[in-house]
């Protein structure tokens, strides 16, 4: 499970370092492949380690291409994945179309989300956490939960 977040640096060529602290992780789960692409509601990237991302994509190719919505987000998440493998000293190359998508610059937030990570520019980050303050409205499951 990847919870937490962390400040993380993308160098000049788009390089950026996994956190050690997930490297044993990606690398048990899924031999450090894995599977970045575009979030369909936030201008952020999601990584999948590749055996989540193949779980997840018969699921995304079902979607009814006659609902625009759902042909949509199959664009999204279909059209922008990239299959990635970390290197020897943990990095990865972030393509340069989710850079643009993203925002991404050389200040990035890696946001571990249970079965995913979400990557984000570091001030796109703390925008979003500021708005979470702003709704008013939660979802019923949220409603039945004690923390």
């Amino acid at each position: 499970m990847y919870q937490g977040s962390h400040s993380i640096n993308m160098d000049a060529k788009g390089r950026m370092a996994i956190p050690a602290k997930y490297r044993d992780d990606l690398a048990a789960d899924c031999a450090g492949r894995i599977v970045m692409t575009a979030h369909t509601q936030d201008r952020c990237v999601l990584l999948y380690p590749e055996p989540e991302w193949q779980n997840i994509l018969p699921k995304i190719e079902a979607l009814p291409t006659f609902n625009k919505a759902a042909l949509r987000a199959q664009r999204m998440l279909i059209g922008y994945a990239c299959a990635l493998e970390l290197d020897g000293n943990g990095r990865i190359l972030v393509p340069p179309t989710l850079r643009e998508y993203a925002g991404l610059e050389k200040k990035l937030m890696l946001v571990g989300l249970g079965k995913k990570f979400e990557l984000w520019s570091e001030d796109a980050w703390f925008a979003s956490v500021a708005d979470l303050a702003s709704d008013d409205e939660l979802p019923d499951e949220m409603l039945s939960l004690s923390l």
